[in-house]
């Protein structure tokens, strides 16, 4: 029985080697893996929309912010006690019978009397424990007088109110400065009503 050999040539086989399809096994991890744009899940799904800010208005946004706590922020001007000289000079007075109720009350005055002018309001602290406390703004100014104490060194600031009142603050150290401010803050011409220096 003769045997025929056929020769196939290089070109030959890799072109028979190109048809040839190998079936994919179930196996393997990309067997049931569609196309994106084959797939009709993918066509028919909604599309959402992102709206990113800019990170140009983040800038402008912190600089609003601040401005507006700087515009509400309360600044303190003076925040204090009655001056310590009105203390000293009613304690050595205060040795006589007659000046002792005047010395009382500079001790009063002196431990438990407190002043805080800002550039919102002005509030007065008072009492024992500090329960008494007054406050006014600036609005409600109408006047401002001073009255000087001892040689100037402290006085009293009296505030006149629209509605007549009458708040004395007594003992005020730079009590001309203060009142200056306080006609300043209510938009009243800066021109104090000074009287001549008076006792204790």
């Amino acid at each position: 029985m003769a045997y025929t050999r056929i020769l196939s040539s290089p070109a030959t086989t890799s072109a028979a080697s190109t048809n040839q399809s190998f079936p994919l096994s179930s196996r393997l991890p990309f067997a049931n893996f569609s196309s994106p744009s084959k797939s009709s899940s993918n066509l028919n799904r909604p599309l959402t929309k992102l709206h990113v800010s800019s990170p140009t208005n983040k800038p402008s946004t912190a600089t609003a912010t601040s401005t507006s706590k700087k515009a509400t922020e309360e600044i303190v001007f003076f925040d204090g006690g009655a001056h310590y000289g009105d203390l000293v000079a009613n304690l050595l007075l205060g040795f006589t019978l007659l000046w002792l109720p005047l010395t009382l009350a500079a001790v009063f005055r002196g431990f438990f009397l407190r002043y805080r002018f800002t550039n919102l309001r002005v509030t007065v602290i008072s009492g024992l424990t500090g329960q008494d406390r007054s406050d006014f703004s600036y609005k409600v100014i109408k006047d401002v007088q001073v009255v000087p104490r001892f040689i100037g060194e402290w006085g009293d600031v009296i505030i006149t109110l629209k509605d007549g009142t009458k708040v004395d603050l007594r003992s005020v150290p730079k009590f001309r400065e203060i009142a200056k401010y306080c006609l300043s803050m209510a938009e009243k011409p800066a021109v104090l009503k000074e009287t001549g220096p008076k006792g204790f």
